[in-house]
């Protein structure tokens, strides 16, 4: 009997590694690049925005094709976000973060590389929903990575990268 209690125990909180150790170094290199790949996801919506003109000289396409552009990656985006937490908890948060990553990287490879509009409107969707893991997957590192007494200085990088990224988009 006491084998199924241990089994419906809630799993212990990781252990913050002490400061200064090649352990939380490590984790500050992480979530340093996780807050990176949170700058691009954010930052690809502004930029796209700004030059969305030029994007449609290249593509030849009327002001109405062109705004698929921005909706679809919007769209998939707000469809992303959410799904975040359930993909975190089947995956794990490193395993989302790193796919997401990837995948968003190569998305943007893939717009960058689109033959024509229909082509981009497939990929900037997909970029869209890659990037949107990125954004909450980052928050919650923060807390879940170094604990609630030690967030603050995190939740404050997470806070100025958010408005930062589409100042310098």
């Amino acid at each position: 009997m006491s084998g199924a209690g241990a089994a419906m125990a809630p799993p212990a909180a990781p252990s913050v590694p002490k400061p200064g150790t090649r352990e939380a170094l490590l984790l500050n290199i992480g979530f340093f690049a996780m807050v990176i790949g949170m700058f691009m996801a954010i930052l690809d919506i502004q930029i796209v925005a700004s030059s969305i003109q030029q994007i449609q000289a290249g593509v030849n396409a009327s002001a109405d094709e062109i705004a698929w552009i921005q909706t679809s990656y919007l769209i998939a985006e707000v469809i992303g976000i959410p799904l975040s937490g359930l993909l975190n908890r089947a995956l794990s948060m490193r395993r989302l973060f790193v796919f997401s990553c990837v995948g968003f990287t190569i998305a943007s490879t893939m717009c960058a590389l689109a033959w024509d509009l229909e082509s981009l409107i497939f990929f900037r969707c997909i970029q869209g929903f890659l990037g949107a893991a990125m954004i909450p997957t980052t928050m919650a590192a923060a807390f879940s990575l170094f604990g609630p007494n030690r967030s603050m200085l995190q939740q404050v990088m997470i806070g100025m990268v958010a408005t930062l990224a589409p100042s310098i988009g």
